[in-house]
């Protein structure tokens, strides 16, 4: 056994797998997949997009989003609305139910990050954020930005 520090890339996947399992704990009766939660999460931030959108921000095949989606609005999750400007293109809607689940699983993210977050100082706090902002810009092409970080100069 050694007292080196585990790599980056290792305790970063620990830490987000430890957060998406709890979070999949709390929220494993609303009877959503882990990629259905997430593609609503997505829908809901953009309030509508295409299919191929959904697969970039997923990074799923647009196939895979293709069945997910069929899954979603046979359940009533999302509605699929012609593209007034490309007849080929289906824009992806979410649905009041859609609406009223992503409050539920928007306010259970927030608790679960706070636990996580546990006796962090909120100085650290947003030293960890800015850290891992950098982190995904850096690595991040300008096709290709971090939605969810300030966008910052490379």
């Amino acid at each position: 056994m050694t007292d080196a520090p585990k790599p980056l890339g290792l305790l970063m996947h620990d830490a987000a797998r430890a957060i998406r399992k709890r979070f999949e704990q709390r929220t494993c009766d609303l009877g959503l997949s882990s990629a259905q939660w997430r593609l609503l999460a997505h829908l809901s931030r953009e309030g509508r997009a295409t299919q191929a959108r959904l697969a970039d921000l997923l990074e799923i095949e647009p196939i895979s989003v293709s069945r997910l989606l069929d899954r979603m609005e046979q359940g009533g999750w999302v509605r699929r609305e012609p593209d007034p400007s490309d007849r080929r293109v289906r824009i992806i809607v979410p649905t009041d139910q859609t609406n009223a689940v992503y409050a539920k699983i928007k306010a259970t993210a927030d608790e679960v990050y706070a636990e996580a977050l546990a006796g962090v100082p909120a100085e650290n706090r947003k030293i960890l954020i800015d850290t891992l902002c950098a982190i995904v810009s850096n690595l991040s092409s300008d096709a290709d930005p971090a939605p969810h970080c300030p966008k910052a100069a490379k």
